[in-house]
């Protein structure tokens, strides 16, 4: 197993030395308190590295993550109405073990995982090539480019993978189901619908661009492409980037687990992708193997609407969950508001735990050439059951970021 940025702390002092002046920054308060608020911005690249900020004459302790592009990114803990928080470097030494989240490459995964206190949790796997499939499964089945395992805070699986209805769900995963492309219907999202049980069309990992860690978050940069098998030959029908980033919030009264899916596609060649109106296609969840009794898993949308009354709505956000080893978890999937058809159509499968965002129940549309189509997700991970009032509060931060001002 190869070890990818860890350990991933550097001394204070060299981040101190590459900065031009000592960092100073506000935070400015939005219309709703914020607890545990994800604040990103961009900060001049001298202060790449890690910092201890403090803040509220130093009440208010917050780290500050900044890559090589000064992509900058803070968690503060909790920032009221309208109110402004001037932070500025603190003295701190560096911890003398990995602590946030890191990330290890073995073989064809990357495995995520967060420390503290010298404890170690699993967050979540990506799989990149496709993967091996259970004893007993067609391997037209394997499939990579999506995230299985997912874990909570406490260690719940909350995802499932190759399940004996459907196998070619795959944890959370992107694909269109109905559409039209040269004169054909390729199907990203069914596996194995040849007239002879072949792979006619697929969602392909094609590169890793990059992977990071850090106390305030981790993720990765990857390539994917969607390609159709017309008379046998493979066809790039699109190119797709995923940008996934993990944060952990581990303080106040409930701990959750965070990642952020931003997928960009775009039209691999002169002609564009058609999308029919269809029920499902789009992001797709699949959760744990015990919520597959048709009574064990439950769904909440944010109007409220349960897995039946909210299939076919429009929402928000939307909860899905169940008891796992004796324990209630589940992940709430928030929707940007800058999606395409927001607040998006949800398909709430009546049958088994799994859940799909899907624009297409709104009518025809297309991904068209030199336009990109970009979908924003925010996936919310916790023990316990669905809190509404939580969850909402989370969208709001999500869709309303706070601001920053450098000083």
């Amino acid at each position: 197993m190869m070890n990818l940025l860890l350990p991933f702390s550097m001394a204070l002092t060299a981040c101190t030395a590459l900065a031009a002046g000592p960092i100073q920054l506000t935070v400015h308060g939005g219309e709703s308190v914020q607890t545990r608020a994800i604040v990103t911005f961009t900060a001049p690249k001298e202060w790449q590295g890690e910092h201890t900020l403090s803040g509220r004459d130093g009440t208010v302790v917050s780290m500050l993550q900044v890559d090589a592009e000064g992509r900058a990114v803070m968690i503060v803990p909790q920032i009221g109405v309208g109110e402004n928080i001037h932070f500025k470097e603190a003295p701190s030494s560096p911890p003398v073990a990995p602590y946030g989240l890191t990330v290890e490459k073995a073989s064809d995964v990357l495995h995520f995982t967060h420390h503290q206190e010298g404890k170690k949790r699993p967050v979540f796997d990506y799989q990149m090539e496709a993967g091996p499939v259970p004893k007993g499964v067609s391997e037209v089945f394997k499939h990579g480019a999506h995230l299985h395992p997912v874990f909570t805070p406490n260690g719940k699986l909350v995802t499932g993978n190759h399940p004996a209805d459907h196998r070619w769900h795959r944890g959370i995963w992107m694909a269109w189901t109905k559409t039209e492309f040269e004169g054909g219907h390729p199907d990203f999202w069914n596996q194995g619908k040849g007239p002879d049980g072949t792979l006619t069309a697929e969602v392909q990992f094609q590169s890793l661009v990059k992977s990071w860690g850090g106390p305030v978050q981790a993720g990765f940069i990857s390539k994917h492409r969607f390609v159709d098998r017309p008379a046998g030959q493979e066809k790039a029908v699109l190119e797709e980037t995923w940008e996934v980033t993990a944060y952990a919030l581990t303080s106040g009264d409930s701990s959750a687990f965070i990642l952020d899916l931003v997928s960009t596609q775009t039209c691999a060649g002169a002609l564009p992708l058609k999308l029919p109106t269809y029920h499902y296609g789009g992001l797709g969840v699949r959760g744990h193997a015990q919520w597959d009794p048709v009574d064990q898993v439950t769904m909440l949308t944010s109007n409220g609407d349960d897995r039946k009354t909210g299939d076919s709505t429009k929402a928000k956000w939307v909860h899905m969950g169940g008891v796992v080893e004796g324990q209630p978890a589940g992940m709430a999937i928030l929707i940007h508001p800058s999606n395409f058809r927001f607040p998006q159509p949800l398909r709430l499968n009546p049958k088994n735990p799994q859940l799909c965002i899907a624009p297409s129940q709104d009518g025809d549309w297309s991904i068209e050439p030199g336009t990109p189509y970009v979908s924003k997700y925010r996936f919310l991970i916790t023990d316990g059951p669905a809190k509404a009032r939580s969850i909402e509060a989370a969208w709001e931060s999500y869709a309303q970021p706070l601001k920053v001002t450098l000083e």
